[in-house]
């Protein structure tokens, strides 16, 4: 099982925030290749959910982050969709917080799967 780690250094985060990849009305996700040590890289999948002060409170912005996590974390147990060799950074929108969990999930799906090719 693989174990979600947060970013916690502002320089990991300009490193992974130089290249947008993928961008929609829900969410815009931010990838790197893994710059971390190669035996931590195994276990652990480096992955950060952020919000914009601007959008509500915190009650607001905390929902959209479970709920991207949540997207997030069933996405993992499919197979061959998430590529654990890159570190991503994900910023939600203000849209996630009425989206349904499903739309969400099949949003979420359909960026990862055009990410890979």
């Amino acid at each position: 099982m693989t174990k979600l780690e947060s970013l916690k250094k502002n320089s990991h985060f300009s490193i992974v925030l130089r290249n947008k990849v993928k961008a929609n009305d829900l969410f815009s996700i931010y990838r790197s290749k893994n710059f971390f040590r190669k035996k931590d890289a195994d276990k652990k999948l480096y992955i950060s959910f952020v919000m914009r002060r601007k959008i509500g409170n915190a009650v607001k912005r905390n929902r959209i982050k479970r709920k991207l996590k949540s997207s997030f974390q069933k996405l993992l147990k499919m197979k061959n969709i998430i590529n654990s060799n890159y570190v991503y950074v994900i910023f939600g929108k203000e849209k996630v917080y009425k989206e349904s969990s499903e739309q969400l999930l099949k949003k979420m799906k359909k960026s990862f799967m055009e990410m890979k090719v």
